[in-house]
């Protein structure tokens, strides 16, 4: 874990979402489905993200930009600077013979990376509209569905090795669906080193701080 200040390389506009390229400097890209912490510019705190692309020399993080942190960091420009942490907390494991990639909005944010370290696997993403569904471009090999229909639904009779990002129900459905699923899962942080318990979760009866026990937590028995 480093602390650097980043320069903006790009801010690329993504259906609604902002795909924000920050020069590498000493940070390391770490393992898919760990994240960084953010310092949005006039912001008090700073923000988690999980990192979206690392092509040599930069880290890119997909940004949605729905309140004052994420539409500050969403509306950097080239050049500008902005102080990152990381990579932070407990990523996926990719250790798997079959990955699925499961994901929803912006919960897809970890796959490119991840795609990209596991082969460019099938991936099953869902979106709100079609304007939201233009991020799948940055997922190899992804299949597109749009609601109503549910990512969940289009699961196949034996999904393999899952390893989902997105909302909370998505993620809910998939510990009932799925035996030993990889579930990305979000909470608010204050600190992502654990020193606030602000990301705490209940998990199998007890308790785990998303920022480093996860935010990639298993289902099942722990």
């Amino acid at each position: 874990m480093r602390h650097e200040k980043l320069r903006v390389m790009a801010n690329e506009p993504i259906g609604p979402y902002r795909l924000v390229r920050l020069g590498r400097s000493r940070l390391e890209p770490g393992t898919p489905g760990q994240f960084f912490m953010l310092e949005a510019p006039g912001r008090p705190l700073p923000r988690p993200f999980s990192l979206c692309v690392a092509p040599p020399g930069e880290l890119g993080f997909l940004v949605d930009p729905i309140g004052p942190g994420t539409v500050a960091i969403a509306a950097l420009e080239p050049g500008e600077e902005i102080a990152a942490t990381g990579p932070l907390g407990h990523g996926f494991d990719l250790d798997v013979e079959r990955p699925l990639l499961v994901g929803g909005g912006i919960g897809i944010a970890p796959f490119p990376y991840l795609s990209e370290q596991l082969g460019a696997p099938r991936a099953l993403l869902g979106f709100r509209t079609a304007h939201h569904a233009q991020a799948a471009a940055l997922v190899p090999n992804a299949e597109v569905v749009l609601d109503p229909t549910l990512v969940t639904d289009a699961l196949p009779d034996e999904p393999g090795d899952v390893l989902a990002c997105g909302p909370e129900p998505m993620l809910d459905a998939l510990e009932r669906i799925v035996p030993d699923a990889q579930l990305a899962r979000e909470a608010p942080m204050a600190c992502g080193y654990g020193a606030c318990y602000g990301c705490v979760v209940p998990v199998n009866g007890g308790y785990k701080r998303l920022c480093l026990e996860g935010p990639v937590l298993r289902t099942g028995p722990s």
